[in-house]
């Protein structure tokens, strides 16, 4: 059996099975849609979440996903990661995340779903991780 890792909040050597939900939840959209105007003007916005929410589920591993992003782990004291690492261990589904690919900038831009990737990643750095990529 492995070592726990109190840093990451890992269980030594034991992967706790993460349930998913077959497409995000309808939720997800309006969220995506505020973070991605940030980003983005109001039409591109729009056309990326059209989309997204015609693309096909795709399965990347979360170590990799974080490597596209550019993005750090969250500390545990995040109040969402540590609500998502307790839906995963109640066996509760997750939505999957919503992706967009910034090619200009060569990352991909998680547009909803980071606390649910820094969750999973606690508990499975390889964890395939369903998404839909635009």
């Amino acid at each position: 059996m492995g070592e726990a890792d109190p840093a990451l909040g890992r269980e030594g050597g034991v992967k706790q099975k993460i349930r998913w939900f077959a497409e995000p939840e309808e939720h997800n959209y309006p969220a995506a849609r505020s973070y991605l105007r940030l980003i983005y003007d109001a039409p591109t916005t729009e056309r990326l979440l059209r989309r997204l929410r015609a693309a096909p589920i795709a399965r990347f591993k979360s170590r990799d996903i974080f490597r596209a992003s550019q993005l750090p782990l969250l500390g545990l004291s995040n109040e969402h990661l540590r609500s998502d690492q307790k839906k995963i261990r109640k066996g509760k589904k997750l939505s999957p995340l919503l992706l967009v690919r910034d090619t200009a900038n060569g990352r991909v831009v998680i547009a909803d779903g980071y606390h649910r990737l820094c969750a999973v990643y606690t508990f499975d750095e390889d964890a395939e991780i369903p998404c839909k990529i635009v």
